[in-house]
């Protein structure tokens, strides 16, 4: 099936075919002409199976039919999402699918001024990419209306739910006008998004292109177990000894983040972190200098889970667990984009198998267990699969390496090279 066939104008074909969109992915195809019809629509797609440009294109064409300029303060399309990262990410998608037209696109979100911003919305814009709890703002303060939005979009909705923004969702519904066209989006769908879609959604038609709450076949996903104190050590030898070039690493918290970021700059790592408490610029300084390769490894909280989109990205690391399993499906979306192949290698520690088994039961299937030699953990993690306990084997070496011996061998890398030491535990020692 071509984009053409799904009814899309040729200006957009044109743009298409500039940036080699040849065929639309199976969310685009199913998508693309119910949004053209008005239909309200509830979609449940992996991440990295386009499902931006299935509800950006549609709505893009659907402004291309207004005979008249948007108004001042106005807005026309609105789409909610729940990271700045993902603000910026949409509306540049928006900005590259119209090249060309006659629209304007602009994000709004916290961490930056809000003089700009209501500046710039005075002027009015066809399409609003917001952070739920700063369009409440800039709404409270008159600087944005909504007479004449014809379209709204929930990208994430589960994830805003997850922030605390159900109250912001609340009175945003309340402003906006009854006769519009709602889609929901979203890579997984938890029951809050489904009483959602039920309150705000007109006879909406169900789209699941893949199945619910699952990661994409092309992510290769393993467990290492590890003590919990020994992880960073851990890291830094995987990636030395299997090449790593550019990893992404998820960590549970802000502190965690700065922590590891000192661990590696120690160790003249190039490394950056994305979390909360940076400023936007910071963190946006930090995405394009790992999409540059200017820094190797970007350590990130689950703030940007879903607001990162590098082409080709080919490790994940969650060194943390999340502590809601849905995230483990967003963190891991992060390579495998797009029919690639992916690696997400999840560092477990013992007190994280009620974690595990929570991620596991979302993926209906247990994740193989690897250990590496040289850091087998003193804490057993305990078995997490519904009666086939998870068997911990040997990590294999990477292609065309020696093959290592089963005991610590490895090269200490908070020992300036020093081989460890390698007696054996005495009996007794284990779950010390």
């Amino acid at each position: 099936m071509s984009f053409a066939a799904l009814g899309l104008a040729e200006p957009l074909l044109q743009t298409l075919a500039g940036l080699a969109y040849r065929t639309p992915t199976p969310v685009q195809q199913q998508a693309i002409p119910a949004v053209l019809a008005g239909r309200d629509l509830l979609v449940a797609a992996q991440t990295g199976t386009g499902k931006t440009a299935a509800f950006a294109l549609p709505l893009l064409q659907r402004l291309l039919g207004e005979t008249t300029a948007v108004g001042a303060g106005m807005v026309r399309v609105l789409v909610l999402v729940p990271t700045r990262e993902l603000a910026e990410q949409v509306c540049a998608s928006f900005v590259r699918y119209g090249a060309g037209l006659p629209l304007s696109c602009y994000a709004a979100y916290g961490g930056a001024e809000l003089g700009p911003q209501m500046k710039r919305l005075g002027s009015g814009v066809d399409v609003l990419v917001a952070t739920p709890g700063r369009l409440v703002d800039l709404f409270t303060k008159g600087a944005v209306r909504f007479r004449e939005l014809r379209a709204l979009v929930l990208d994430e909705a589960d994830r805003m739910l997850d922030l605390g923004f159900a109250n912001d969702l609340d009175i945003l519904f309340q402003a906006l006008p009854r006769q519009r066209q709602t889609l929901l989006f979203s890579a997984t769908f938890a029951a809050n998004v489904g009483e959602l879609a039920g309150r705000r959604l007109q006879k909406p038609l169900r789209i699941e292109a893949t199945p619910r709450n699952t990661a994409a076949k092309t992510v290769k996903q393993w467990v290492v177990p590890v003590d919990k104190k020994r992880k960073t050590e851990l890291f830094l030898f995987m990636r030395r000894d299997r090449g790593w070039r550019q990893v992404l690493v998820f960590v549970k918290t802000k502190k965690g983040c700065d922590e590891l970021l000192a661990r590696l700059q120690a160790k003249q790592i190039a490394a950056d972190t994305i979390h909360g408490d940076r400023p936007q610029a910071s963190r946006q300084q930090a995405l394009e200098a790992f999409r540059a390769g200017a820094v190797e490894v970007l350590v990130a909280t689950d703030v940007a889970a879903r607001g990162i989109d590098i082409d080709g990205l080919p490790q994940v690391v969650n060194f943390d667990l999340p502590l809601q399993a849905e995230d483990y499906v967003h963190r891991i979306g992060r390579t495998g984009r797009a029919g690639q192949a992916g690696e997400a290698i999840s560092f477990v520690a013992a007190d994280e198998a009620p974690l595990l088994a929570a991620i596991e039961a979302l993926l209906r299937k247990p994740l193989s267990r690897d250990e590496e030699p040289g850091f087998e953990p003193c804490h057993h993690v305990p078995p997490t699969a519904p009666g086939s306990p998870a068997k911990a084997r040997p990590v294999a070496a990477r292609p065309g390496a020696p093959a290592r011996a089963p005991r610590s061998n490895w090269v200490d890398e908070f020992a300036g090279g020093r081989k460890a030491r390698s007696a054996p535990r005495k009996p007794g020692n284990r779950g010390r």
